[in-house]
């Protein structure tokens, strides 16, 4: 296996674990990051969804005690039936929706101008979420969700099949919105994204098995470890943040970062891949 190529798939595998469950969208950095290595051709694509393993694996190691404990408890205790549940809610609209649109999306919207686009757009959003009159927590904590709270989160999530969107920043913000408090957007976002990042990842693995082979296996273990210890590294930090702190960095990143890319695609400085 190329060094050189491996070395990439770390970098873009630390890149991923970073930007995951931040709200500045790990899809558009990844787009971004692979157009600046070379690395964005059709199995880059595939590599991109499937490293996403890696950090959910970070997700659950953080919370295993919490996934291990309503495991357990489902069959006798209300509470735990609730939260598996509310996750399978929320998890079905990106199901549909990503079977009905999600090859026109890869097809027409994964470029650096669409990504700096959305990086900005969803900035400003960010700001006019955190500067509103602070409105009723109904949510204080993530098993006081109910359903419809859960499949509110999950159609907010849908938006993040645009890349660059954020799949964090949908839906702890639009959670946040919808009367969750800060700590149960972002605990629901971290459950939510264990069923649709690892059925991401399986389903374009299978989808495009053909482009794989067993050569390409070093490759992708590189890709998960890196996005796995970068992305445990990144939540542990998240959680202590949010206790103090709102989102906005993260929105005059965003707003930043897309203005650059934009003015670089359209001096030509950089030629973006599309």
């Amino acid at each position: 296996m190329d060094i050189v190529l491996l070395v990439k798939a770390a970098v873009m595998g630390i890149v991923e674990g970073l930007t995951e469950f931040l709200p500045i969208s790990s899809t558009g950095h990844l787009i971004l990051a692979g157009s600046l290595l070379g690395f964005d051709d059709d199995k880059a694509k595939v590599f991109d969804i499937a490293i996403q393993t890696g950090a959910i694996f970070a997700v659950i190691g953080v919370y295993w005690e919490k996934i291990r404990s309503t495991v357990v408890a489902l069959p006798r205790q209300p509470k735990a039936r609730r939260l598996a549940l509310n996750v399978l809610v929320g998890f079905l609209p990106a199901v549909v929706l990503g079977l009905l649109f999600g090859k026109a999306i890869k097809a027409h919207l994964f470029t650096a101008v669409v990504v700096a686009s959305t990086f900005i757009i969803g900035g400003f959003i960010i700001l006019w979420a955190e500067k509103r009159p602070p409105g009723a927590v109904r949510v204080e904590h993530v098993d006081d969700m109910t359903p419809w709270d859960a499949l509110k989160v999950g159609v907010v999530q849908c938006f993040a099949m645009i890349p660059g969107t954020s799949r964090s920043g949908s839906t702890i913000i639009g959670g946040m919105l919808l009367g969750l408090s800060r700590q149960a957007a972002t605990e629901f976002s971290f459950f939510l994204a264990i069923p649709t990042l690892i059925g991401a990842g399986v389903y374009s693995l299978y989808k495009e098995r053909a482009l794989l082979s067993l050569a390409d296996i070093p490759l992708f273990l590189v890709g998960l470890v890196f996005s796995f210890v970068s992305a445990w590294l990144c939540v542990r930090w998240l959680l202590r943040y949010i206790a103090s702190h709102s989102f906005v960095p993260f929105a005059w990143y965003r707003i930043a970062f897309g203005i650059v890319v934009l003015a670089t695609a359209w001096s030509g400085a950089v030629v973006w891949a599309e």
